[in-house]
């Protein structure tokens, strides 16, 4: 059975949320699909202990007095099917066809994970999946914690760490201190910014924050107990419980692949002044279009749902309010650019695919993606190459196979499911 609507946006976060909500006071009957049991995408993760923040309460709560919005929670795209429709997988209603009039993509961004000796051990996860982690339910009250990587993220996922009773043993930043603090000096010009880079850092004094610096190993006996931080020219090894290290975002953008969307220079779905891809019909906000933040993704997410459901007359101020924004992001991107010590290789025998257990030094001797995957199986695992695949990108320079669906593992019925592609659509 096909379920038709006017506009179907893929993503609950800040982006799709406030897509959804324009769409909706614009009188578009709209579907709202997202993976996690709750809106609110990563930013705004509600978990068992982490309840809704102001902004996403106010969203939620506009978006549920519309009786023309259906959300689709705990739902996975597993397949683009023709004529403007999305083959779904529901933890509700199992295998699902959904077609659309118009479609924004609002898929967010993943962690950035360059493997390292030991990364594999339990205890070692990104950074912002910890914040995932604990907003989930995992206690990590008196745990020695190591945090690490690069970018904003670091001090979102220390914020959480602490206000959950986890001892943040150090901050590893792999930025240089002079990057640091002319990024610090900006602030000054975005007080929303400074007061919560403010909000992150309390009680900051006497920790360990060390700049330039990055994670080289990690170990212990069946899970993580200590982790060796390279800082210029020495090494510290600390004791830890927990390492939690990613090296910023990268965008989402395997369902805009997909369907055909071109990608920017910088992987991201490149959009124009009105959020529309290179794809007829279909719109793109948030992260999947570049790395910009919270502030931005909205902005974008209430244009893409404007113009989506022809509510448009004037979008010259959220037109600024997204170049403003867009400036922001560009100095974090700079601020925050992998210096050659994040981007150096590490040891050979490094796992770099962990689903299918292929090292670094197995692929290495490979001219490209194409030639390591078919000689090593690397990238033929669960994740379908989304980790050890941009981790290539990020030591090789090598692109990533455009993917094929179904993107995830999905269910027999739910592959039965496929349906009409050109269903009948209401009157």
């Amino acid at each position: 059975m096909m379920q038709h609507f006017d506009v179907v946006v893929i993503g609950a976060g800040p982006a799709g949320l406030n897509a959804a909500r324009a769409g909706a006071q614009a009188g578009a009957r709209v579907a709202l699909v997202d993976d996690n049991p709750r809106v609110g995408g990563q930013v705004w993760r509600q978990g068992p202990r982490h309840a809704p923040q102001a902004p996403l309460r106010e969203v939620h709560e506009a978006l549920q007095a519309h009786s023309n919005v259906t959300v689709f929670s705990s739902a996975r795209v597993v397949a683009p099917l023709a004529a403007c429709a999305l083959l779904l997988e529901s933890l509700e209603h199992g295998g699902m066809c959904v077609g659309y009039d118009q479609l924004i993509l609002a898929t967010g961004a993943r962690e950035l994970l360059l493997p390292f000796a030991g990364w594999t051990l339990p205890g070692v996860t990104g950074a912002g999946a910890l914040q995932a982690l604990i907003k989930g339910g995992t206690s990590v009250r008196g745990e020695r914690i190591v945090i690490a990587g690069s970018g904003p993220l670091l001090l979102a996922s220390l914020a959480t760490a602490r206000a959950a009773g986890a001892q943040v043993v150090a901050v590893v930043e792999q930025a240089s201190a002079a990057s640091l603090a002319r990024f610090a000096a900006s602030l000054l010009a975005t007080p929303s910014k400074l007061l919560q880079a403010a909000q992150l850092t309390r009680g900051f004094a006497g920790l360990r924050y060390w700049t330039g610096s990055v994670v080289r190993e990690a170990r212990g006996a069946g899970r993580v107990e200590q982790v060796t931080i390279r800082r210029g020219e020495h090494e510290v090894t600390l004791a830890c419980d927990r390492v939690a290290c990613g090296y910023g975002l990268v965008p989402n953008v395997t369902l805009a692949q997909a369907l055909g969307c071109a990608l920017d220079e910088r992987g991201a779905v490149k959009v124009d002044d009105r959020q529309r891809t290179s794809v007829a019909g279909v719109l793109a906000a948030g992260e999947c279009t570049g790395i910009g933040g919270m502030e931005l993704a909205r902005v974008e997410g209430e244009i893409a749902g404007r113009v989506a459901s022809e509510a448009s007359p004037e979008l010259n101020a959220l037109h600024m309010q997204r170049s403003r924004w867009q400036r922001f992001a560009r100095h974090v991107a700079d601020t925050f650019a992998l210096g050659e010590a994040a981007r150096a290789l590490p040891p050979g025998d490094t796992l770099l695919c962990r689903c299918e257990d292929v090292t670094l030094g197995e692929v290495r001797v490979f001219r490209d993606w194409r030639d390591a995957k078919l000689h090593t199986r690397c990238g033929m695992g669960a994740c379908q190459g989304r980790i050890c695949g941009t981790a290539t990108s990020t030591y090789f320079g090598w692109q990533t196979a455009q993917p094929r669906p179904p993107f995830h593992p999905a269910q027999i019925g739910t592959l039965m499911a496929a349906c009409d592609p050109d269903p009948a659509r209401p009157a």
